[in-house]
């Protein structure tokens, strides 16, 4: 997945078209610089599951 898959995952998180998308151990290293240049980072959760998976989804506020 490109760096730019990743910003439209983001994106698409944040307008509602999806509910979460998961990151596995070999994406992450790719991910996390384009999650924390992500400028509504602060809406986005993720939470780490066994195997290395995490799965991001949107805060309710």
């Amino acid at each position: 997945m490109a760096e730019q898959d990743y910003q439209q995952l983001l994106d698409d998180l944040r307008a509602g078209k999806i509910d979460q998308f998961e990151i596995g151990p070999e994406q992450f290293q790719e991910f996390q610089p384009v999650y924390h240049s992500y400028p509504y980072r602060t809406q986005i959760v993720g939470k780490a599951h066994i195997g290395g998976k995490i799965i991001y989804r949107l805060v309710k506020r």
